[in-house]
């Protein structure tokens, strides 16, 4: 792998402020209702450590996580070794992770039950050993693989040095095809304005399962500053476009990360979840309206949004958001799309009626 597009992009992320946090307190809204976060990351970089006791400080806020997926972020690579293995590394360390939490000294939430790893997709077929090498790491918990393919024209929105339409190349599709005959999903982190290529690649592997990061990549920076009418309408109707292939899944979160444009981190205040709701609304009843809650699950993104809110405030706000929907309905964006979609092997206390095993 040449230059790390996602530590580029975390580079230019908001610091995290602890005291600026704790400003804004608030009683957890419905605490029983359970939750499987879906997409979270773990890492130790220079001014950040985000690990296994960071992570559970968080989950222990108040909300009820009965267990969360992991998501790559370029941490703990292999220093030595061939370089299509190094990510390894990353599987390795949170697979321990896992393990520190089911010995049930820490609780009864389920830390890293699915874990997704990463792997160089321009390897084509060569990239069979790589997954093999994940699934011994791993195990059972390897529920998926997402690699760094977001681009834009603008510099300003580019992560690394992507380049364009890369799901659509032969080497990608070649490794793509390997994922899927291992029956592991495929989580995206696109840019609305890539949607097409989601397509594509929904259309030519319809028995692939896809999981589209972020709402589908809404943008507030760059050229799309402001969010005029203009892009909000290109985005939903990408949404509109991608949510007609059954195979295509969508998280609900990471609006706060600088793509997104909200700019919470400039406020004197960690924003509360009325203001969360406020910004948000328009974007999340859309995804949910399209997709349905039957494909849509609510991801906290953390610690990466972490420096534009706090963790019991975000699920606040996302309850809020989800609060005229039938408890069926709560219970899908809350943990059984979670469960389903990533084939999740939980204690028969975690499971409901409503999530199929």
């Amino acid at each position: 792998m040449s230059q790390d597009p996602t530590s580029a992009a975390l580079a230019r992320q908001q610091p995290i402020r602890t005291e600026w946090l704790k400003a804004t307190i608030e009683d957890i809204v419905d605490p029983q209702q359970q939750i499987v976060d879906p997409h979270h990351h773990l890492w130790d970089k220079p001014g950040s450590r985000y690990l296994f006791d960071e992570l559970l400080e968080d989950l222990q806020s108040g909300h009820n996580i009965i267990a969360t997926i992991f998501a790559p972020c370029h941490s703990m690579y292999r220093a030595r070794g061939p370089v299509e293995m190094k990510p390894l590394g990353e599987t390795e360390f949170v697979n321990g992770a896992a393990a520190q939490s089911d010995s049930g000294e820490y609780g009864a939430v389920s830390v890293c039950a699915g874990i997704i790893g990463e792997v160089d997709l321009s390897l084509g077929g060569r990239v069979e050993p790589v997954l093999e090498a994940h699934l011994r790491a791993a195990g059972p918990r390897l529920r998926g693989i997402r690699p760094t393919v977001g681009w834009h024209e603008s510099a300003e929105v580019r992560v690394g040095d992507n380049r364009p339409h890369m799901l659509t190349e032969p080497k990608f599709q070649e490794a793509i095809r390997c994922i899927e005959a291992r029956g592991l999903t495929l989580d995206l982190w696109v840019f609305f304005t890539q949607i097409d290529d989601v397509i594509a690649l929904a259309q030519k592997f319809p028995n692939l399962t896809i999981i589209l990061n972020h709402v589908g990549g809404l943008l507030g920076i760059g050229p799309h500053a402001g969010r005029n009418q203009e892009t909000v309408r290109s985005w939903r109707q990408a949404m509109l476009n991608v949510a007609r292939y059954q195979n295509v899944v969508l998280k609900l979160g990471g609006l706060g990360m600088r793509y997104a444009g909200f700019k919470f981190h400039e406020l004197p205040k960690a924003p509360s979840s009325d203001m969360l709701v406020e910004k948000w609304k328009p974007y999340i009843e859309t995804c949910i309206e399209i997709f349905g809650p039957r494909r849509c699950m609510f991801e906290s993104n953390f610690p990466v949004d972490k420096g534009s809110y706090s963790y019991h405030v975000l699920w606040n706000a996302f309850k809020k958001l989800a609060a005229g929907h039938s408890k069926d309905e709560r219970n899908r964006l809350f943990r059984d799309t979670a469960i389903q979609t990533y084939r999740l092997n939980l204690p028969a206390s975690a499971q409901s009626p409503t999530a199929p095993a």
